[in-house]
């Protein structure tokens, strides 16, 4: 079932007032790196969690060397997460579009 103009401004409405800041979420990759809060920001929290627990566990057997291979890995997560987090909002967006289209079309 379609949804008329007033519905559909009002689904688009709700997802522009939902959407997540890509200003706020460059913020947090860059001023807090490594430790997944961008992750987090993004509602990604599975993946933020282990993108914590890697730094952690990196953090603590550095002292051994052994510390370094998995703050290597955080570190080159943390890089390519530069480059995913506008296709995550933009996902987020269309789930929203998704969830919000098929509420309205009941």
């Amino acid at each position: 079932m379609s949804l008329n103009d007033t519905q559909t401004l009002y689904v688009e409405q709700r997802i522009a007032n939902e959407k997540k800041s890509a200003l706020i979420a460059y913020l947090l990759w860059f001023f807090l790196p490594m430790l997944g809060v961008h992750r987090f920001y993004l509602d990604r929290w599975l993946s933020g969690l282990v993108m914590l627990a890697l730094f952690g566990i990196g953090t603590a057997l550095a002292v051994i060397l052994i510390g370094y291979i998995p703050l290597a890995v955080v570190g080159l997560w943390w890089l390519i997460d530069a480059l995913l987090i506008p296709g995550m909002i933009r996902a987020d967006m269309d789930d929203a579009r998704r969830r919000y289209s098929s509420a309205m079309g009941r």
